[in-house]
C-alpha cells in the first residue's frame, strides 16, 4: 500500500466516527426535542452538521475506492454503514484493521521478508 492510499484510508477513518455520531445526535436531540418539547431550534444546526459530515464521508469513500480499487460490494457496504446509526463506528474498526495490515505488509516488503 502506498502512502497516498494509506492516507486516504486514514482520512476516511477520521471522518467515519464524527459522521457515525452526528446521525444519532440528530435523531435523539433534534427530532426528540422537537417531538417531546416542541423545540425545533436544534434540528437545523444538527442537520447541517450531519449533512456536511455525510457528504465529506461519501467523497472520502469515493477517493478510497478510486485508490484501492475495491469491489463495488465493499464500497456499498461502507456506504450502508454511513446510513445506519453508529454504523461508522464499526466501519472505523474495519478500516483500522485494514490500515494496520497495509502498514505491516509495507514494512515487510521494505525489510525484504515477503516479495509482494
Amino acid at each position: 500500500m502506498d502512502i497516498k492510499t494509506a492516507a486516504a484510508l486514514h482520512r476516511l477513518r477520521l471522518a467515519s466516527v464524527p459522521e457515525a455520531i452526528s446521525f444519532p445526535a440528530l435523531l435523539i436531540f433534534g427530532t426528540g426535542f422537537r417531538l417531546a418539547f416542541d423545540y425545533d431550534a436544534l434540528v437545523m444546526p444538527l442537520g447541517l452538521i450531519h449533512g456536511l459530515l455525510f457528504i465529506t464521508y461519501v467523497v472520502l469513500l469515493l477517493d478510497v475506492w478510486n485508490r484501492t480499487k475495491w469491489p463495488f460490494k465493499r464500497v456499498a457496504f461502507f456506504f450502508l454503514l454511513a446510513i445506519l446509526p453508529f454504523g461508522g463506528l464499526y466501519g472505523d474498526r474495519v478500516l483500522k484493521r485494514e490500515e494496520e495490515a497495509g502498514v505491516i505488509a509495507a514494512r515487510a516488503r521494505k525489510e525484504g521478508v515477503v516479495n509482494a
